[in-house]
């Protein structure tokens, strides 16, 4: 089994939108990128260069945030204009929208089983939705300023949320009673996610550095002051083992979180990087930025550790967190062979070293006693190169999708999914037979 990392490279550049792009989601299937922006617009881009894009018209202000369902069948869209929109991704655009907060929505996510939908405001609240009737459930109301973020956690029992108050609140979903607050002394935390285990919340902060909590302890396990301007942006690998970041310093960092070290600087925007996201198998992801670009990344990483991890957490869910002697094997990078010519001919790699000062004031690993960093500079190629031909899966991947090392058989796992993806799509039919007879009422 390879576990060697190689270079991230840049595989494509969107250019569409008329003013910065403020957020940005990859569907499952890994064919369609949605993003917004300050000229009221959702994209939808097609990752296949021969299909067309859509834009999505119908929000009235700035578009502040997306996100996929699970299924990738439906995308929620958050704005100034104080709506969420839901859209079926398509050429006909069909949508329909509800009145959500009576000040700026910031956010909007899916729970992980596509049923449910919690949105931040300035308004101070936050509010749970559900999905096939867009009825409002209930309101979280504790904080006393702007709610930038807001998201559920990956079993859905916990929401955890950030605000210009300068704290990052954890939520009981079923009590509705906020269980902790975390502080921020230096500044507010734009943006807040959950680890795929559960465990841990990450927040990027307006002090230009990235902190990870344990939220069974209410710790703090890593503190990453890698950045020169504020982090508007996260995203966790699917693996857990890696953290990406946007911010207005113009570059996106990546971090390994098992040896608690910066590994990656990538520059290609001109101007602040304003979001970045994984796709959901972390072979890709995608930023956006105040230059109107959406550029699109093959992070390289190796996918079948990612399958590993991600099989653990749903089988195990809580039982995995950050820590130096997490289950799955993330390699050091001085033990990965250097990148091939092929890769740095999509991506530069400078001949300058960076050195960036990491602490870990409650991380017990090995990783705790290493202060420094020691990490790679890439810089986007001036002009689109085609993407390198994809990688043919392993034997050793190939017979591993066919067991499971939690003892579930791969039938009983496969009927399973099949079982979640049939109401899913069922649910979306009835969404979509709503918004149909909306449309003829309408007219």
């Amino acid at each position: 089994m390879s576990t060697a990392l190689s270079d991230p490279s840049l595989e494509r550049n969107f250019k569409g939108h008329k003013d910065s792009v403020t957020c940005v989601d990859i569907n499952c299937n890994m064919k369609q990128i949605a993003t917004g922006s300050k000229d009221s617009c959702v994209m939808i881009w097609n990752m296949k260069p021969q299909m067309r894009s859509y834009r999505l018209a119908g929000h009235k202000d700035a578009v502040t945030c997306v996100h996929f369902s699970p299924s990738g069948h439906l995308v929620a869209s958050a704005s100034r204009d104080k709506t969420v929109r839901l859209w079926v991704p398509s050429l006909k655009a069909e949508s329909t929208s509800f009145r959500a907060h009576i000040g700026t929505v910031r956010s909007v996510n899916f729970s992980a089983d596509g049923q449910s939908l919690v949105t931040a405001s300035d308004d101070k609240t936050i509010k749970v939705w559900t999905v096939h009737r867009q009825k409002f459930l209930f309101s979280l109301s504790q904080h006393i300023n702007w709610v930038r973020c807001a998201k559920f956690s990956p079993d859905g029992r916990l929401i955890v949320s950030s605000s210009d108050d300068k704290t990052v609140k954890l939520w009981d979903r079923n009590s509705r009673e906020c269980v902790h607050s975390f502080y921020e002394h230096a500044g507010y935390a734009n943006h807040v996610e959950f680890h795929p285990s559960g465990t841990c919340i990450a927040a990027a902060s307006t002090d230009n550095s990235v902190k990870v909590w344990d939220i069974r302890t209410h710790k703090m396990l890593q503190h990453y002051p890698v950045h020169s301007g504020a982090v508007n942006s996260l995203s966790f690998h699917p693996s857990g083992n890696f953290l990406i970041t946007a911010a207005n310093d113009s570059t996106l960092k990546i971090m390994d979180l098992l040896e608690g070290k910066l590994l990656y600087t990538l520059h290609g925007h001109q101007g602040p990087a304003s979001c970045v996201a994984f796709s959901r198998t972390g072979e890709y992801f995608a930023s956006g930025g105040n230059d109107d670009q959406v550029m699109v990344w093959k992070s390289n990483f190796d996918c079948t550790t990612c399958e590993d991890v991600r099989f653990q957490h749903n089988t195990a869910p809580g039982q995995q967190g950050i820590s130096a002697n997490s289950t799955a094997h993330v390699p050091h990078p001085s033990r990965a062979p250097k990148p091939r010519s092929q890769t740095c001919s999509v991506a530069e790699v400078s001949n300058t070293t960076e050195w960036h000062t990491v602490s870990h004031p409650h991380n017990p690993g090995p990783s705790s006693h290493n202060k420094t960093a020691h990490s790679q500079s890439i810089r986007a190629p001036s002009t689109h190169q085609p993407p390198p031909q994809a990688r043919a899966s392993s034997p050793e991947h190939q017979a591993q999708t066919q067991t499971s090392d939690g003892g579930v058989s791969s039938a009983l796992s496969s009927t399973l999914e099949r079982i979640v993806n049939q109401l899913d799509i069922l649910t979306q039919a009835l969404l979509r037979m709503l918004l149909q007879g909306n449309m003829q009422t309408r007219s």
